[in-house]
């Protein structure tokens, strides 16, 4: 049976490999970004955002990912309802200059 107290993950295996076959970054990165996705599971609030005028999406950027001027930034839908996080993308984002 599964634990009530943590949240259902949806997709976020699938953008996960999609950043990793787009992006080609190094085994560090991919460990470090796996491991705060798997974060999730606990608190999805923990050290992101709501997005204004979006329903329930949610986003911010995974710390100590900063490589290149650029940082890994990830935004989900949060179900509070049905304890669901459903990811929306998993991407690099380029720093302003």
């Amino acid at each position: 049976m599964p634990d009530p107290t943590l949240w259902v993950l949806r997709g976020f295996d699938r953008h996960l490999d999609l950043w990793i076959s787009e992006f080609d970054p190094d085994q560090d990165l991919i460990n470090l970004v796996t491991a705060w996705v798997l974060s999730r599971f606990e608190d999805p609030f923990q050290g992101v955002r709501r997005e204004q005028g979006f329903d329930n999406l949610w986003w911010g950027h995974v710390p100590l990912s900063l490589r290149d001027d650029t940082v890994v930034v990830c935004s989900y839908f949060v179900h509070e309802r049905e304890r669901t996080v459903a990811c929306n993308s998993i991407v690099p984002l380029s720093l302003p200059t």
